[in-house]
């Protein structure tokens, strides 16, 4: 005769203690993306009108520089974090979710990659 609750047949199976760091990942990116936007959108504003010469000297600052690139990888990661959960919650068939959630994320590391390599370039005067 077994003593075993269901509940201790269940402990450890499914999705419990998995989601919160995907969880707490989407919310720590989208904080970190308001200040990040905030100053993107005033550095636009800033050089709204300005010619090419001056938006690739603002660009070459390497304060401004840095900050692109951290805004870029953060962008990507937490895009590439949103589009997963709605795949999971709305692709049934485990294998094409698992091929689409794994095209999203390397769609966004490319995109990524190649952002800040075009940030570098100007930066750096490539």
């Amino acid at each position: 005769m077994e003593f075993r609750s269901p509940i201790k047949e269940a402990r450890g199976l499914g999705a419990s203690h998995h989601g919160t760091s995907h969880w707490w990942a989407q919310r720590v990116t989208a904080i970190g993306m308001v200040p990040l936007m905030l100053w993107l959108v005033v550095g636009l504003a800033a050089n709204a009108g300005g010619s090419h010469a001056e938006a690739v000297a603002w660009l070459g600052n390497p304060v401004n520089a840095v900050i692109l690139v951290v805004l870029f990888g953060v962008l990507f990661y937490h895009a590439s974090l949103g589009l997963q959960v709605v795949l999971e919650d709305y692709v049934s068939h485990k294998g094409v979710r698992l091929g689409i959630v794994l095209g999203v994320r390397f769609l966004a590391l490319l995109l990524a990659t190649t952002a800040i390599f075009a940030v570098l370039t100007i930066a750096l005067g490539g």
